[in-house]
């Protein structure tokens, strides 16, 4: 009769020495898929593209505080942003610039400062004059729900609340590219071809 061969434990040095690099290696490849894992996830609690948005309060900056849902049955653009951040301060123009384009957009803008201080917040808006309306996040509830690891972010909204497109970085909003990729984000918007 015969017996398959036996495999004895490794108890010599180079066993042990192998085993610890097995275990460094898992240990290594279970952090890199952690890490991308994390990564893949965004922030905490993020609403993807195609993904309805939450309630959440709105705590008015240069006008009254709001909800989100009261934004809803209307197209809306969301720019996410912070006084220290010179491309969002930059960014703004543009967003201002396209509120005030000939025939007024037929979708919402509002803002979402990130700062953890109202005043640094104020002093951007008060400088920028600006004519939208601005809200500052808190608890960094709408950071995490919009997705913002990086700004400026703007995310495009449609009437139904749902999530219609995410662009990261500063953009001319007012510039060619830039309608013509908020015109593919509301295309089916029922709310831009009633009105």
């Amino acid at each position: 009769m015969n017996r398959l061969p036996v495999r004895k434990k490794d108890t010599g040095p180079s066993g042990g020495a192998h085993r610890a690099r097995r275990r460094a290696a898992l240990a290594w490849l279970g952090a890199a898929a952690w890490t991308m894992a994390r990564d893949a996830a965004g922030t905490p609690g993020e609403v993807r593209i195609g993904g309805l948005l939450r309630e959440a309060r709105l705590d008015g900056l240069n006008g009254p505080s709001r909800r989100l849902s009261q934004y809803r049955g209307r197209a809306l653009l969301i720019n996410v942003w912070a006084s220290w951040c010179g491309p969002c301060v930059e960014e703004m123009a543009s967003i201002e610039r396209l509120a005030w384009m000939d025939g007024r957009p037929p979708f919402a803008m509002i803002g979402i400062s990130t700062d953890d201080f109202r005043d640094a917040a104020l002093a951007v808006l008060r400088r920028s004059n600006a004519s939208i309306s601005h809200f500052i996040d808190h608890d960094q509830e709408l950071e995490n729900m919009l997705g913002a690891a990086k700004i400026p972010l703007t995310v495009l909204v449609g009437s139904d609340g749902r999530v219609r497109d995410k662009v990261t970085g500063a953009q001319q909003w007012d510039a060619p590219d830039a309608l013509r990729r908020i015109a593919r984000a509301f295309r089916d918007d029922k709310s831009l071809s009633a009105g």
